[in-house]
């Protein structure tokens, strides 16, 4: 069944209300099936070819591919129709029900970034597909919160959608070209226990584990004294201590010590090789001492992402904006756009302060001049006729 959307408010409050919260907790984790297909409905209801990409191992998930038009070139509009959990005694009113207070859309999914979509549709609700001289492609994803995995679908599947692209997540209606990359990793240390008394009887993980934190701490210092990029507010890739757990009493030599860290690495810099880079360091530093090492990829990690300020798609951002393109140190699903062959700006109306809170909100005062932009767009990278790109 089709049928044309409904107005704007309409497509928001409908969007908002069907569940898709995605988590690393498989007692939070839900589906967005019912999300993409209300969006398929209503883009078939507007002429849109649409195809339903599932996601490995997660029935309930899925990617919508909403096409208008033919070719090779074009603009994509993309979204990820997950949210993050919620605290529901931290918001003010149903974070499911959409809801309006003094000047602002509250509801889980308004900044983070459900509304951009309804708001894609709105923008080019009245497209034919006779009048586009480069096709318009409208791409929602799945799990972009917890695992990227509907964006590593589309690359595994190396699918073409189009050669500029536009996420919408939240930047302020300002262009973001570039962002840091993410890497969060744990780092084990296996020992020996034995009675706290004759440290002979043992082999202490936890004074190895010191040792790995002093020489983490001094590969941070070498990380940012050789990387440095003025166009980030925190110009530097940061690597942070965030959880240590280990041994379990105190008249016990530690057996066993786990350190998780958190590393946003700069573009250029490359995954693999600071995970591998760190393994030698903890191998070196931890010797010979009969303590053994386990590390481990908390997620796969997500790399840095650059598009040129050439690109024709940031001219064209900062030009109907009137902002300069900016650098970001959240992570979004550029970079596998980007190796999909596409140049990728980050902009939409949200708010990143308002992203992952309790009383998450959309201000009213953006819908209409984010619906004016995307016009915009469509119509110089659709409706007219494809120009040749800058060297």
């Amino acid at each position: 069944m089709t049928t044309a959307p409904p107005d704007l408010r309409k497509m928001l409050t409908e969007l908002i209300a069907i569940p898709s919260v995605s988590s690393v907790d498989p007692a939070h984790d839900q589906g967005n099936r019912a999300v993409v297909e209300r969006l398929a409905e209503w883009m078939e209801g507007m002429g849109f070819a649409c195809e339903l990409q599932g996601v490995p191992d997660a029935p309930d998930k899925a990617n919508l591919i909403a096409t208008l038009g033919r070719g090779e070139g074009g603009l994509v509009l993309a979204g990820h129709t997950d949210t993050v959990p919620y605290d529901d005694t931290g918001w003010s009113s149903d974070p499911f029900t959409l809801s309006e207070r003094d000047g602002r859309l509250y509801g889980l999914g308004t900044s983070d970034m459900k509304s951009f979509l309804g708001l894609v549709l709105e923008a080019v609700r009245d497209l034919k597909a006779e009048d586009l001289h480069q096709p318009l492609v409208v791409l929602a994803t799945a799990d972009e919160e917890s695992g990227m995995t509907g964006a590593k679908a589309l690359v595994d599947s190396q699918r073409r959608l189009g050669r500029h692209a536009v996420i919408g997540e939240p930047t302020n209606l300002r262009p973001v070209h570039m962002h840091k990359g993410i890497l969060m990793e744990s780092i084990r240390i296996q020992g020996r226990s034995g009675h706290s008394s004759d440290p002979s009887l043992g082999c202490s993980a936890l004074e190895g584990m010191v040792r790995v934190l002093n020489d983490i701490v001094a590969f941070r210092q070498q990380l940012q004294s050789k990387n440095v990029d003025p166009r980030f507010s925190v110009p530097v890739p940061t690597l942070n201590l965030g959880h240590i757990h280990g041994g379990d009493n105190p008249n016990r030599i530690c057996a066993h010590c786990e350190l998780q860290i958190d590393i946003r690495p700069l573009p250029g810099m490359d995954l693999q090789e600071l995970r591998e880079t760190i393994r030698q360091r903890i191998t070196r530093v931890l010797g010979e001492d009969g303590l053994a090492l386990e590390m481990r990829s908390l997620f796969p990690g997500l790399p840095p992402m650059e598009t040129p300020v050439q690109a024709r798609i940031v001219r064209a951002a900062e030009a109907l904006t009137g902002s300069q393109a900016e650098a970001v140190a959240f992570g979004t699903e550029g970079p596998y756009l980007r190796d999909l062959g596409m140049d990728v700006v980050i902009l939409g109306p949200g708010d990143i302060a308002q992203a992952h809170q309790p009383d998450e909100y959309l201000a009213v005062d953006r819908l209409q001049p984010t619906v004016d932009m995307l016009r915009k767009l469509v119509h110089q990278f659709c409706l007219t006729p494809a120009e040749e790109e800058a060297p």
